[in-house]
């Protein structure tokens, strides 16, 4: 028998009405809010893009990849209805199979936002952590991340495209810094969606590992990894961290090592397993959130970053106490500030 078929059934407890808002980082809940205050942005988007973009993906993966269903790949589709089941999603979105001998996978889409995943992903990884793979881009889909990064897909071809406008593609790059920034918070919150959805560390864990090292991990440890993950963190001097801001700048996700360590640290911090107990946001309370406290929990998670980073250009930044290096408070009451006057403006009292 494998490993797999020796490994005990877990019981997923099903989170019934879990809103996005459980699994959601402090940092991509605060720019999904801000996006999402531009008053009529979305309409405006899926106006303007909609009637071509979307369209033109899905034919790409219809034309050129496999549906899964109960008939294609029927063990993905199994995988893929758990996941969803264990995060309340009724709705199935579409599922396609690429080809592509890499583990990867992707929320697509505007209007109606589908899945792609890769063969490499159905090939290299296990029942539990496919399952977490596909509850982290049912994640994705949950929390509306596939519309901004379809968005941001768009702006980075168009980049290409207006390279020979100076201004207009600086601007442009502009926006897609800020844009990757979200991006890779939406990743960690993802990542919490897919633990949610498999209910299984350890799983979680290996899916990171095989991101990292390909499939086998026969001659990988777990504990060495996780050491990895903590000497990206603080090793170093400050040429190691002028090559960590350039190696994550121009990414859209974080390095695995990094995304191990933030969801080890989301476990112990006690929230899964409230999260598990029943203690989470349900989606009928969505329009009770608060955008202010929304605003503050990204700029106090920011803070807390800042003030906890072992990395050493951060320290460093911090030696400074009122220059530099409190600028984070500073983001931190910049969003009190802002977040109280929006409140007086919506008739609400001030604390």
């Amino acid at each position: 028998m494998t490993d797999e078929e020796n490994r005990p059934v877990r019981r997923r407890v099903t989170l019934t009405g879990i809103s996005s808002r459980a699994w959601e980082h402090p940092a991509d809940r605060g720019a999904l809010t801000a996006l999402r205050e531009l008053r009529g942005f979305d309409d405006v988007v899926k106006a303007f893009f909609g009637m071509w973009s979307e369209r033109g993906f899905r034919l790409q993966f219809l034309a050129g990849a496999i549906r899964v269903d109960h008939r294609q790949y029927p063990r993905v589709y199994q995988r893929f209805a758990e996941a969803a089941a264990t995060l309340d999603v009724a709705e199935l979105p579409e599922l396609y199979v690429n080809q592509d001998p890499m583990i990867n996978g992707a929320a697509i889409g505007l209007d109606k936002p589908f899945i792609v995943i890769t063969t490499g992903a159905v090939e290299k990884l296990d029942d539990d952590e496919l399952r977490a793979m596909l509850g982290h881009e049912i994640g994705h889909v949950r929390s509306g991340h596939a519309v901004y990064k379809t968005i941001m897909m768009i702006l980075t071809r168009w980049t290409t495209s207006l390279a020979w406008l100076p201004v207009g593609a600086l601007a442009l790059r502009g926006i897609i810094v800020a844009m990757l920034e979200w991006w890779r918070k939406a990743e960690l919150s993802a990542d919490r969606a897919g633990l949610l959805a498999g209910q299984d560390p350890a799983a979680s864990l290996r899916l990171l590992m095989k991101l990292a090292g390909g499939g086998d991990l026969s001659q990988i440890d777990t504990t060495a990894f996780l050491e990895q993950a903590a000497e990206y963190e603080s090793g170093g001097d400050l040429r190691d961290s002028i090559h960590k801001i350039g190696i994550t700048a121009w990414s859209t996700h974080p390095v695995p090592v990094a995304r191990a360590a933030d969801l080890r640290k989301w476990v112990d911090s006690g929230d899964y397993a409230r999260i598990l107990g029943g203690d989470y946001p349900r989606r009928d309370s969505d329009g009770d959130a608060s955008v202010a406290d929304d605003v503050k929990a990204a700029a106090s998670s920011y803070r807390e970053t800042f003030t906890t980073s072992q990395d050493p250009l951060v320290g460093l930044l911090r030696k400074f106490g009122g220059g530099a290096g409190d600028l984070a408070g500073s983001a931190a009451r910049g969003a009190r500030d802002w977040a109280s006057g929006r409140q007086r403006r919506d008739g609400e009292p001030e604390s």
